[in-house]
């Protein structure tokens, strides 16, 4: 097996602009070997797989969320996700499984084992025979107590250059920050105080990769990771990785390059591997991951959405939302969208600058402060202080005390209905399956405001509340699940297809979907607000050329041009 020309082209290319061209070609040999010894080990076990379609639904869940007497936690998550979710999700991203210290999975020890409190690589294999598995690669840093890290303050010359050494008076004023704790911490090697980079906190420290030996390692886990039947890798902090000194050190063009080196190693060995990059930029700065469509993600977040939503539905004015979705189109026929509301994290303000006022983020600061969740502030010019991450569960967050619980679950299920509509696939945050409510109980046991989303479910106990037909779990988990089982059957929703923004009035998020034949639509009406909502829509407008369709949520033949839309009512017509 060898690697063809193009893809030599591009190795080399790319090497070159990032370490010289005389670096470049020793460099290629050993990708080159390592493409080789993975080809070599794959052969025979790659099946060619279709890009994604509109049944593909994640699933995002820490490996140890579902916990069960007699069972390790991943073997629980399996029994759980096979009897309840198979019809309902298709891939499953397990949240960081390997050894870690810190950081709930994200500050990794070692990225090749499993953590043995959750289970092995068997346990992972399992899973992979019923759903798709998304891994995550944490590319920006890693653990103190690893073994590349420890070598390195020993003194090990082999792990020389594998992290960043800075002067501490260094002006690293420039340096785009994703935390409020200092960006540089104190280490001591061979005996000698060194201040090294350490962007998300002291016992994460930054890789160098300015080093090629440590781009060698991540391409090897990469690979490592494709054996193990990764359908989707994300790159944690990926904007991060590549540092220069009087920048802002964040989406630098090294970091796209290294990005479309490693689509096209993938490329190589396993070309239906995905890649999906973690950037919690602003759109423009985010969408520019796509590269051209084709050499870069085949997934980026949208992490608009969660704050974009509240604002939604805090207002009952989806103006701002249909504003922002109007500006989304398809890339290319390999890429598309993930729509999220929820993820294991808080809710990045970075995305919805320039979208929402200061203003109105101030607000739905306040309205999440209300509702029990806590705010994160940073400093910016003149020592003004604004939000940078909100933490809270996505239910709490919508929920209104003053509502009954039947209207806070309406309100709920509706917000989720517009991720389910939009260009781009679902990922659904294991908390918003049941509503869950802030755990208030973990964040004082760890002091960590996160702590407030990553409940641990006890397998019995949940069973006991999906079973029970007057508890909130079951009653969400049934409307969402059979929301999703709509939006799968559905070709309109395909996440290549088209999307409309249509702007029918401020109280109702509408959307018109296109399969990508053009030969199914959906038109999508979602009220946002808690009184009923009067609409039409009138023949021949977007092609309609009927009075009556057909609304797969209710079951039901719609009038269009009487509408009618109760408190947080969804209507998908099939046009």
């Amino acid at each position: 097996m060898s690697v063809s020309k193009v893809s030599r082209e591009t190795i080399i290319n790319k090497l070159g602009f990032l370490y010289g061209k005389d670096r470049a070609q020793n460099i290629y040999k050993k990708i080159n070997e390592l493409i080789d010894r993975y080809q070599k080990n794959s052969a025979g076990k790659i099946t060619k797989a279709d890009f994604l379609n509109e049944k593909d639904i994640v699933l995002i869940t820490y490996g140890d969320n579902i916990q069960a007497t007699n069972k390790n936690p991943l073997q629980s998550l399996f029994k759980f996700a096979d009897e309840y979710l198979n019809r309902a999700t298709n891939i499953i991203h397990i949240l960081p499984f390997y050894p870690y210290s810190s950081d709930d999975g994200f500050s990794v020890i070692d990225y090749k084992r499993v953590n043995s409190v959750l289970g092995d690589w068997k346990d992972i294999e399992d899973i992979s025979q019923k759903f798709n598995l998304m891994f995550d690669l944490i590319v920006n840093h890693i653990s103190s107590e690893s073994i590349w890290f420890k070598e390195y303050l020993k003194g090990n010359p082999k792990y020389d250059n594998y992290f960043i050494s800075i002067d501490k008076d260094t002006d690293l004023s420039s340096v785009t920050r994703a935390r409020a704790h200092p960006l540089l911490t104190k280490f001591k090697r061979k005996g000698k105080e060194i201040y090294l980079w350490t962007t998300f906190s002291p016992d994460q420290i930054d890789l160098n990769y300015a080093n090629e030996k440590v781009l060698m390692e991540v391409i090897d886990v990469i690979l490592f990771y494709g054996n193990k039947k990764a359908r989707v890798i994300r790159l944690d902090a990926i904007g991060h990785i590549w540092k220069k000194l009087g920048t802002s050190c964040i989406n630098l063009k090294e970091t796209h390059y290294i990005i479309q080196l490693i689509r096209t190693i993938l490329n190589e060995v396993y070309p239906d591997v995905l890649l999906i990059t973690e950037t919690n930029v602003p759109h423009q700065e985010n969408i520019s991951y796509f590269g051209n469509g084709y050499n870069e993600a085949q997934l980026i977040y949208q992490f608009a959405l969660p704050l974009l939503v509240l604002h939604t539905f805090y207002t009952g004015d989806a103006s701002r939302l249909l504003e922002w979705a109007s500006k989304i189109q398809d890339i290319s026929d390999k890429t598309t969208f993930f729509n999220v509301l929820a993820t294991h994290d808080g809710l990045g303000v970075v995305p919805v600058t320039n979208i929402l006022t200061d203003q109105e983020i101030t607000d739905i600061a306040d309205n999440i402060k209300e509702k029990g969740g806590f705010v994160s502030y940073k400093t910016v010019k003149n020592g003004v202080k604004k939000p940078y991450e909100m933490n809270i569960t996505y239910y709490s967050a919508i929920a209104d005390s003053k509502n009954s619980e039947e209207l806070n679950i309406k309100k709920f299920i509706a917000s989720q209905a517009i991720i389910l509509s939009l260009l781009g696939i679902p990922g659904i945050y294991i908390h918003s399956l049941f509503g869950t409510e802030n755990y208030l109980e973990g964040v004082e046991k760890t002091g960590q405001k996160r702590t407030i989303n990553r409940k641990k479910f006890q397998y019995d106990k949940l069973k006991e509340n999906l079973t029970n037909s007057d508890s909130r779990e079951h009653k969400i988990f049934t409307e969402l699940t059979k929301l999703i089982h709509r939006r799968k059957s559905e070709k309109a929703f395909h996440p290549n297809g088209k999307q409309e923004v249509l702007f029918l009035k401020k109280g109702i998020f509408s959307l018109l979907r296109i399969s990508p034949d053009g030969k199914e639509k959906i038109i999508a009406l979602h009220n946002v607000t808690d009184n009923i909502q009067e609409s039409c829509l009138i023949k021949n407008q977007y092609n309609l050329n009927k009075k009556e369709y057909f609304d797969i949520i209710s079951k039901k033949i719609i009038d269009i041009e009487k509408i009618l839309l109760e408190p947080y009512q969804i209507m998908w017509l099939k046009i």
